[in-house]
């Protein structure tokens, strides 16, 4: 049982590893703007491609005209919200800010928090097929459409070694009604996606669950991968909080059936998002 946990990090270790080759590498750049060429953020834009902030930006004005504004439907306001995923004044948190409030081992009983093994590939988006699973693909380096404005990533490891799952959970933040807009087309996505190939695997089975009913809004699914031969089953939950999205992933290869996030887990992110962004 003990080297069940080894066995799924590696294979998540060996997809994030493909991630990085086909869409990473060379002039290549993630969604925070880590290297020389910005990527776009999809062709949810009506065609427009725009260019993400920098990490840690507060302002990202860099394409506003085309992301900020929203569509004319939406009239929700985030900035309205009771939560604490927003910084005073309204604008995005600030890279340094989603460290502090990110978990810490003891912050969350009963886990390990540390580095994310895809902490250098967080925001990066490589191809889906076909397009409309795209959203769904891109919650595996925690990217959205549009990109967020800084992020940071964390991998979070059960102290019971009974428990085989590989936790990695991220912080992102947006601009007013973004966060909307993001978590908008990836519940639209679980809803239409059944399968995809991404990265040169293959991902079946996905299917909303139930929603864990958590922050502004939340929506939870479940998918297969199937990677170097192995079938990994992982669990997603994405929460809403203000102009903040808390986004987690588990992968589970011995318990398929209770593959899941856990609830305290994200609740105790909320909580400390909520206290350190007062």
């Amino acid at each position: 049982m003990k080297i069940s946990r080894p066995l799924v990090a590696a294979s998540a270790v060996v997809a994030l590893g493909c991630v990085a080759a086909c869409g990473g590498g060379g002039d290549g750049a993630d969604r925070h703007g880590k290297s020389s060429r910005s990527k776009t953020s999809g062709p949810t834009n009506g065609g427009e491609e725009t260019k993400a902030p920098a990490e840690g930006s507060e302002d990202g004005e860099d394409g506003d005209a085309s992301r900020g504004t929203g569509s004319p439907q939406d009239t929700r306001d985030p900035q309205d919200s009771s939560g604490g995923g927003v910084s005073k004044g309204g604008r995005p948190l600030t890279e340094a800010q989603l460290k502090k409030a990110a978990l810490v081992t003891g912050d969350a009983k009963g886990f390990e928090v540390k580095a994310s093994e895809g902490a250098d590939l967080l925001g990066q988006t490589v191809p889906a097929t076909p397009s409309k699973c795209q959203p769904v693909a891109d919650m595996f380096l925690f990217s959205t459409d549009p990109a967020s404005r800084a992020g940071v990533s964390r991998g979070a490891v059960p102290k019971d070694e009974m428990n085989a799952s590989v936790i990695t959970f991220a912080l992102l933040a947006y601009k007013s009604r973004e966060a909307d807009r993001a978590i908008d087309g990836l519940r639209a996505a679980i809803k239409e996606c059944t399968a995809y190939r991404h990265a040169d695997y293959d991902y079946k089975d996905i299917e909303a669950t139930a929603d864990p009913d958590l922050g502004d809004e939340s929506v939870a699914f479940r998918l297969v991968a199937s990677i170097e031969g192995a079938q990994v089953p992982a669990a997603y939950t994405v929460v809403r909080d203000g102009t903040t999205l808390v986004a987690f992933s588990s992968m589970n290869m011995l318990d398929a059936d209770e593959i899941e996030v856990p609830a305290e887990l994200v609740k105790a992110q909320l909580a400390k998002l909520a206290t350190t962004t007062a």
